[in-house]
């Protein structure tokens, strides 16, 4: 499994770039909507090279405020659902609506628009195909396994976010390390603007409310908390379908008065700011973008060892690592968190020291402009061996 350094490669763009005109890129997603790799995109649009790239979005099924944003920094986006019956229709129509549009490289994100996208590309003869999978949440089907191989062998280069998903990739697709690039995901570390923990005994969350998350272990842990200190404070941010099931667990644990659900909201950095630590209790994740916040906020964090958590927080520096779906664990570590004030600052530190250095979403965003030159370059040189 290689990565990409964010240098620049002259020659590489001097060849792809001549004739001068711009490198039209096509972002293929299933939504539009709230989420988290929907924010990665929308950065997408905000932080290109609008002088060597010319950026399109293409949702396959529906679009929201994600969508908007990224129109209003001057990218199309097109609702383009997959409406024709069985798979090699579907594939036949995406074809053949991409093939007018021109596109030099196709960038596909997750399941769907990988097994669609890549095959439609292949069909319309789009010179070069990167795909980028964004948690480890796939593949437990034999079709499903069958579908990503496909696709993956017909990708240029899959990207997975985190080492973790990497190893996941290799396995599912049978991928050998050549045809693999770990870039990890980035944030924009100046809209979270480092303020440090505060000194109250408060953490905070932000999620979907949904079984992934588990939060229903996340409120058995803090009822074990506030057995040793009642004054313990969770702030729940976000929305979901769990949220009534939630709601009513904090009533029988009688935690009404210690937990607060906070909703969805749009002024996150404030409320991290307002906070002592913060804490997770995922199931998985690829490399998730709330820890990356909550650590350029400067806040200390307790998390689940899942997916790629175990890359972005180093123990003891920046926070603790703890099992998953086992509450008297995460208990433990909220616990040691608490009791270890005078530490928040200095850990603080760190952890927005490490997203600078590693997680800046500029840095992210080169390291695929990088990416789709070299992809592009060699694809220039099969054409012209074969030619």
């Amino acid at each position: 499994m290689s990565t990409i350094e964010a240098t620049d490669i002259r020659g590489t763009s001097d060849q792809i770039l001549a004739g001068g005109r711009r490198l039209r890129i096509c972002h293929l997603s299933l939504t539009l909507c709230t989420g988290g790799l929907e924010r990665l995109l929308v950065d997408f649009a905000r932080y290109h090279n609008p002088d060597q790239f010319e950026l399109e979005f293409i949702a396959l099924g529906e679009t929201g405020q994600p969508a908007k944003e990224i129109q209003n920094w001057g990218c199309p986006v097109i609702e383009y659902p997959l409406t024709a019956p069985g798979k090699l229709a579907r594939i036949n129509q995406l074809a053949n609506f991409l093939k007018v549009r021109n596109f030099d490289l196709l960038h596909t994100h997750n399941a769907y628009p990988h097994f669609y996208g890549s095959l439609a590309a292949y069909r319309a003869k789009i010179p070069a195909i990167i795909h980028t999978r964004h948690g480890r949440r796939f593949g437990n089907t034999l079709n499903e396994r069958i579908q990503f191989a496909i696709a993956s062998r017909i990708a240029d280069r899959v990207v997975p976010v985190s080492d973790d998903t990497g190893k996941r990739c290799k396995k599912i697709g049978w991928l050998p390390d050549s045809k693999i690039t770990r870039i990890w995901n980035g944030i924009d570390v100046d809209r979270f603007v480092f303020t440090g923990p505060t000194d109250d005994l408060t953490a905070v969350t932000v999620s979907r409310l949904s079984p992934e998350k588990d939060l229903l272990t996340m409120l058995e842990a803090v009822r074990i908390v506030v057995n040793s200190i009642p004054t313990f404070q969770l702030h729940i941010v976000g929305d979901g379908p769990e949220r009534t099931v939630l709601e009513q667990k904090t009533a029988a644990l009688q935690l009404e008065s210690n937990v607060q659900f906070l909703g969805e909201r749009n002024d996150v950095p404030s409320l991290l700011s307002q906070s002592g630590f913060y804490v997770s209790s995922s199931l998985t994740e690829g490399i998730s973008l709330t820890l990356l916040e909550a650590m350029s906020v400067g806040l200390p964090i307790v998390a689940t060892s899942v997916g790629g958590n175990p890359e972005i927080v180093q123990q003891p520096e920046t926070g603790i690592l703890v099992p998953s779906a086992d509450a008297a664990k995460l208990a433990e570590a909220v616990l040691q968190m608490c009791h270890q004030k005078e530490c928040w600052q200095q850990m603080g530190q760190a952890a927005r020291d490490r997203v600078e250095q590693h997680f800046n979403i500029q840095s992210m965003i080169k390291e695929y402009e990088n990416l789709y030159l070299e992809t592009l370059a060699s694809s220039l040189k099969v054409s012209n061996h074969e030619n």
